[in-house]
């Protein structure tokens, strides 16, 4: 995620890194450079072409503004989902904190741990990756067989909950936790698995793929008749006008692109390793342990 300063209406009005126009320039200067090209061969009347009937491009273009609208908002409704489950994610630790004071130290510090690990395994999950998390290991108190399941299961965060669960309800058949303390603990895991579900939905459900691919084709296919259809009124200024409005449909068309997978690693996704090194640090913190470092944004990406 972009971590910018945006009250400097200059620096924001010039920013490069981060913004999308990087990803759009190659498409962006082959529409200006055939613009040029019209405009001079029209110039030195070495080419006339008929002019693009404007009623066509007129509707062509509200619809199409219409539809890259709707997709712009299908794909922000992805990332902001992302983002409220997140942060139900860090609401649930924060509770974690407070109500696990009800164990005994040894089991308060195994279940921390684990909750912990859970959020790791949870951001590798959604990314695709798999980051170190061998320092857990001799913190959660897991057999062999169960660390190894934890680096291989197909999905390894339920199988963490499992392990968390089972662990309750072994507490509470022995009669080291009350039945109130048992139901307190379950809303908790069971919240988690609710987020995950939800994160595991946004992951494996993308927008469909031909909708995209047919609004892709004709945001290219309106850029390119662009040139044709403004040359005849615009004249010298056509490569101009025609560079703004193709920033703006290619733009909207990537940042789409982007939103649509939150949990990526591109500069507008979700900055899960901070979240998670944050979540790990305020639980550290209530164990009066050493606190890893604040992730610091590299080159004001955040992630």
């Amino acid at each position: 995620m972009i971590i910018r300063n945006k009250n400097n209406s200059f620096k924001l009005l010039f920013a490069w890194h981060g913004t999308i126009l990087p990803k759009v320039m190659p498409a962006l200067m082959v529409v200006v450079c055939l613009s040029a090209l019209l405009v001079y061969l029209s110039a030195a009347h070495f080419l006339m072409l008929p002019e693009v009937p404007a009623i066509g491009f007129t509707i062509f273009g509200v619809i199409l503004s219409i539809f890259l609208s709707f997709r712009n908002t299908a794909c922000y409704d992805r990332w902001w989902e992302g983002r409220k489950l997140w942060g139900a994610l860090i609401a649930n630790t924060r509770h974690i904190i407070r109500d696990s004071y009800v164990l005994d130290d040894n089991q308060r510090q195994v279940l921390m741990y684990r909750v912990m690990l859970f959020c790791y395994l949870l951001r590798d999950r959604l990314r695709h990756q798999s980051q170190p998390i061998a320092h857990f290991q001799d913190k959660v108190q897991l057999t062999a067989e169960q660390w190894q399941q934890c680096t291989q299961h197909i999905n390894a965060p339920q199988y963490l909950l499992e392990i968390i669960q089972k662990n309750l309800v072994q507490n509470y058949k022995q009669g080291q936790i009350s039945d109130i303390i048992y139901s307190t603990l379950t809303r908790h895991t069971v919240a988690m698995g609710d987020i995950h579900a939800g994160c595991d939905r946004i992951m494996s459900t993308p927008l469909p793929f031909s909708y995209s691919v047919l609004l892709h084709r004709a945001v290219y296919s309106f850029c390119l008749i662009l040139p044709f259809s403004l040359e005849a009124s615009l004249g010298i200024w056509t490569p101009v006008i025609v560079a703004l409005i193709a920033y703006l449909f290619l733009g909207l068309d990537a940042l789409s692109a982007e939103l649509e997978e939150p949990f990526g690693l591109q500069e507008n996704d979700l900055p899960l390793d901070s979240i998670v090194r944050n979540i790990e640090r305020e639980m550290l913190s209530s164990l009066n342990e050493e606190l890893p470092p604040v992730i610091e944004p590299h080159n004001s990406n955040l992630r």
